[in-house]
């Protein structure tokens, strides 16, 4: 039986890879989101146990892979903890914070925001906390984090905002003085 779901399986993505990839390709910015996009809904189908229940296999596999460019677009839609656009000074913010200190200015400036950082952490209330700091300094993705929890997703993406949107309030006046240093 798993040799007859391997074959089916290869045959499948030997039949629609083609026009799989054409179809995200079309939908994303570069080449290298659309073959990782198309690796997920493989490894979707690789998970479902019974492909003969699947009605019309082009239309389930066309369907994941709307739902997982959706995702993706979810994904680069979530604000960063940064005040604003990426640049010269917040790269420099964050050479201070994740590398090693060269100064004992650095180190100070470094245990000075982690410590705001915690201080602000423990005024969120406790599942926006736990989703951000699952999130951020652990690294799990929302949708990992929606399926421990069994949460909806959207509610674990609003709380990681409203997370974000306090953290960038409360942290402002440090950000703001790191960067006049």
């Amino acid at each position: 039986m798993a040799e007859t779901s391997t074959r089916t399986v290869l045959s499948t993505v030997k039949q629609y890879g083609g026009k799989l990839l054409g179809f995200i390709r079309g939908q994303v910015r570069n080449d290298e989101d659309a073959e990782d996009l198309l690796q997920e809904v493989w490894y979707q189908l690789s998970k479902v146990v019974n492909l003969d229940e699947i009605e019309s296999i082009s239309g389930w596999l066309f369907q994941v892979a709307r739902n997982k460019i959706t995702d993706s677009y979810r994904k680069k839609k979530e604000e960063p903890l940064s005040m604003y656009e990426e640049d010269e000074d917040d790269h420099r913010i964050r050479q201070v914070l994740l590398t090693e200190p060269q100064t004992p200015e650095d180190q100070f400036f470094r245990d000075l925001f982690w410590e705001e950082l915690m201080q602000a952490l423990d005024e969120l209330p406790e599942k926006q906390r736990q989703v951000f700091i699952w999130n951020e300094l652990e690294d799990q993705t929302l949708q990992e984090i929606a399926d421990e929890t069994g949460e909806n997703l959207k509610t674990i993406i609003s709380r990681k905002r409203y997370a974000v949107q306090h953290l960038r309030k409360r942290l402002e006046k440090l950000y703001n003085e790191l960067n006049q240093l």
